[in-house]
């Protein structure tokens, strides 16, 4: 099977090629750069194998999206159509959610979060905690039967940075990354340590108060493109997996494509 899937999130686009089921690679690009997207996917694009017997040279492969941001699915659709005469598949729309979700209003859940949640349980095949770590860092929990049950969504450290500058007289925007100490020697470490270590004790009680409310201590996994800075710290995780978004959009295509022929 050959994919390209997009993962549309707050800030960036993220760009996975999958040949024959194998990944090939997974590019990060912002995703206010029309010239850096098109040249990514048409880079892909070309990789992927025409189908054989075919005269005018189509490829044997499908762009499949995951989007939070619809101005960037649009922007995406546009790129696919004009330049590689493609139509894109939207989970959500053009694909179902890959698992059931048990939550109030199931419309209004991102479809990244769904997609990941459900690519972790594929693996773990239990209760599991899926905290990605984006734009916003999201906290979510699958029972044992594989059902989406909601979870928690709080500042990512971007956000979290940007607003201490922005609401106070005199403090500076922190880059956060693993402290030195657990306490800063200056402003600007203060705010790392604080920002810092907030993530991971969020995470901590979050997942305790989850394993309260079902009965054991859920698997976990993190992923996004904060995870890194903070999982050497969070040694209550059982797992960290860079674009687990990616994978999960992959798994919700060939879910698809399973039950259409079953």
């Amino acid at each position: 099977m050959n994919v390209i899937a997009v993962d549309i999130g707050n800030t960036n686009i993220d760009v996975g090629l999958f040949v024959q089921d194998e990944q090939k690679s997974i590019e990060s690009i912002p995703g206010r750069s029309r010239a850096k997207l098109t040249s990514c996917l048409r880079a892909a694009w070309q990789q992927i194998p025409i189908v054989e017997g075919s005269t005018e040279e189509k490829r044997n492969g499908v762009i499949v999206v995951s989007s939070v941001k619809p101005l960037w699915t649009e922007l995406i659709r546009q790129i696919a159509a004009d330049e590689l005469d493609e139509e894109i598949r939207v989970i959500g729309q053009d694909i179902p959610l890959p698992m059931s979700l048990w939550v109030d209003e199931p419309d209004k859940v991102g479809t990244d979060r769904v997609v990941a949640a459900a690519a972790a349980f594929a693996v773990v095949e239990d209760a599991v905690v899926v905290a990605d770590f984006g734009t916003a860092v999201t906290i979510d929990l699958v029972d044992g039967n594989g059902v989406f049950l909601g979870g928690v969504i709080c500042p990512g450290f971007e956000i979290s940075a940007k607003g201490l500058k922005e609401n106070t007289a005199q403090l500076p925007k922190a880059k956060i990354t693993k402290p030195k100490a657990p306490y800063g020697k200056s402003t600007a470490e203060a705010i790392n340590c604080g920002l810092y270590y907030s993530a991971v004790g969020t995470l901590e009680e979050v997942i305790r108060r989850y394993a309260e409310e079902i009965g054991k201590w859920p698997q976990t996994v993190i992923t996004g493109s904060a995870a890194r800075a903070i999982k050497d710290d969070c040694s209550f995780i059982d797992s960290y997996v860079p674009s687990l978004v990616i994978k999960g959009i992959v798994l919700a295509y060939k879910k698809h494509l399973a039950e259409k022929t079953a």
